[in-house]
C-alpha cells in the first residue's frame, strides 16, 4: 500500500538523489546533472542496513532495565541516581539529536548513521568495564549519542531512498526496533545467568549486535559519498537545502509534544516496569519476560500501524485508540500489578506503539527530505526534552513514597494530554504549508 504523493513526496534536495523505488522529481530552478547508475546490490544492502540499525536502537536501554537492580548494587547507585540513569536516553536524544540535520547536510545522512552505529558499539563495549558510576554514565552517553543521531536520520534515509513507501519502510524498521527491544529485555537475564551471573557480561553481550551493524553502513556510506562526489564533479548544485523553519509550524510543536509524552511512557516502562513487577512479588526472570511481552507487542503492530497511518489522511483516531490502551494498562498496574501482570504488559505494549506512529507522522507531515530532517530533529529533540523529567521524577517518587501508587497515577494522568496533542499532530497538513514555503 502506497502513501499518496502529496504526503509521501519525492526528494527535493538540490544535489541529484537516487531512489530505489522510482526516480526523484527534478529539483526546481536548477538543471540536474546526469545521475551515476546505482549498483544493483545497493537496494537490498540498504534494507539490511536499516534493519540492523533499528535492531540496535534499544538494547543499550532495555538490557540495562532488565539488570537495573544488579547494576545499582554493583556501582553503589542510589534510587535518585538510578532515576538519572533512566533519564539519560531522553537527555542524550535531545542534546545530540538536534545536531543531526546539520551533520547530515555536511556529511550526508548515510555517513552520520554509520558514525552513529560505531558510537553505539563503542559505548556498549566500554561501559561493562567501568569501575564507577561516572565512567558507566559516560560510556552509556556515547552509545546514546549514536542512537540519537540514528533516531533522527532513519526517517530521512527512508524519505530519500524510498519516497513512495514511507509507511512500509517505516513499519519495517519500527518492527526491527521492537524486535531488538524485546529481545534484549527477554534474553538479558537468562544469558547473564548462563554466562556466570555477572551483570557486566550481560550488558557486554549486546555490543556484538552493534558491531554487526557497522559494516553494511560503511558500504552504504561509501556509495553515498561517491554519489556526492559525482554530483559535484558534474556541476550539480552543492548548496544543501536547509528546509523550512519548523518552529513556525503548530503541527511541529504538536508532534514534538506527542513525541515527548509517548517517550515519557516508553522510557518509564523500559526503565521501571521490571522493578514494579518485582516489588509486587514477581521473580526477576519473570519480570524481564513481562517487559519483553510489552516490547514484543510492538513487533507486529510496529509494522501494521505505520502502514495504516500512511493509508489515512488523519491519524488522530489511531492516537486516541493507543491512548485508551495506555490508560487501562496503568490502571491495572495500580490496582492489581501481580494478578493481571500479563494483561497489563500487553496493554502497555500496544500503547507504546505510539512511537512508530509518531515516526510515521514525521514522514507524512513534511514533503522533502530536508523538511523531514528538520522536523525529525525538532520533534525528537523537543520531545525528549519534554520527557526528560519523567523517569527521574518516577525514581524520586518511588524512593520517597516507597511504592508505586503515586508514580502510576502520574503516568495515567499524562495519557490525557498525549491524546490531545497527538490528535492535533495527526491532522492532514505539512510543515512547508504552515511555514508558507510551498513546494
Amino acid at each position: 500500500m502506497h502513501e499518496e504523493p502529496t504526503r509521501a513526496g519525492t526528494t527535493a534536495a538540490p544535489a541529484p538523489v537516487r531512489t530505489l523505488t522510482r526516480p526523484a522529481a527534478p529539483a526546481p530552478r536548477a538543471e540536474r546533472a546526469p545521475e551515476r547508475e546505482a549498483p544493483g546490490w545497493l537496494g537490498p544492502l540498504l534494507v539490511v542496513a536499516i534493519v540492523l540499525a533499528a535492531l540496535n536502537l534499544r538494547p543499550a536501554i532495555t538490557s540495562l532495565g532488565a539488570l537495573l537492580e544488579e547494576t545499582r548494587t554493583g556501582l553503589g547507585m542510589s534510587g535518585t541516581v538510578a532515576g538519572l540513569l533512566t533519564s539519560m536516553p531522553a537527555l542524550c536524544f535531545a542534546v545530540f539529536g538536534v545536531t543531526a540535520p546539520r551533520l547530515s547536510r555536511r556529511f550526508g545522512p548515510a555517513a552520520v548513521v554509520c558514525a552513529g552505529m560505531a558510537a553505539i558499539a563503542a559505548g556498549m563495549l566500554l561501559r561493562p568495564f567501568a569501575s564507577g558510576t561516572l565512567g558507566f554514565l559516560a560510556a552509556s552517553a556515547l552509545s546514546l549519542a549514536g542512537i540519537a543521531l540514528t533516531n533522527v536520520l532513519l526517517p530521512v534515509i527512508v524519505k530519500r531512498w524510498f519516497p513512495g513507501r514511507v509507511g512500509t519502510m517505516t513499519g519495517l524498521y519500527s518492527m526491527a526496533l521492537a524486535v531488538g527491544t524485546s529481545l534484549a529485555a527477554a534474553a538479558t537475564v537468562p544469558m547473564t545467568q548462563a554466562l556466570g551471573g555477572s551483570w557486566r557480561t550481560g550488558l557486554l553481550i549486546w555490543a556484538v549486535l552493534a558491531l554487526a551493524a557497522v559494516l553494511p553502513w560503511l558500504l552504504v556510506a561509501r556509495e553515498a559519498r561517491r554519489d556526492r562526489a559525482a554530483a559535484g564533479s558534474q556541476g550539480a548544485p552543492t548548496a544543501p537545502d536547509a528546509g523550512p523553519r519548523v518552529a513556525r509550524s503548530r503541527t511541529a510543536w504538536a508532534l514534538g509534544g506527542y513525541f515527548g509524552l509517548q517517550a515519557t511512557g516508553a522510557y518509564v516502562t523500559m526503565g521501571w516496569m521490571p522493578q514494579i513487577f518485582r516489588d509486587a512479588g514477581v521473580s526477576a526472570s519473570t519480570a524481564g519476560v513481562l517487559l519483553a511481552v510489552t516490547m514484543v507487542m510492538g513487533v507486529p503492530l510496529a509494522f501494521v500501524i505505520p502502514r495504516l497511518a500512511g493509508a489515512v489522511r488523519n491519524q488522530g483516531v489511531i492516537v486516541l485508540g493507543l491512548g485508551l490502551f495506555g490508560l487501562t494498562g496503568y490502571a491495572g498496574l495500580y490496582l492489581a500489578p501481580a494478578g493481571g501482570a500479563w494483561v497489563w504488559a500487553v496493554l502497555l505494549g500496544v500503547s507504546n506503539c505510539a512511537f512508530p506512529l509518531a515516526i510515521t507522522m514525521i514522514g507524512l507531515r513534511a514533503r522533502s527530505a530536508a523538511g523531514v530532517a528538520k522536523l525529525s530533529a525538532f520533534a525528537q529533540s523537543t520531545g525528549y526534552l519534554i520527557s526528560l523529567p519523567g523517569p527521574l521524577l518516577i525514581g524520586i517518587l518511588y524512593q520517597h513514597t516507597g511504592g508505586w501508587d503515586l508514580p502510576l497515577a502520574l503516568m495515567a494522568g499524562l495519557m490525557l494530554p498525549q491524546m490531545v496533542v497527538g490528535w492535533l499532530a495527526g491532522r492532514d497538513r505539512t510543515i512547508e504549508d504552515e511555514c508558507r514555503m510551498g513546494d
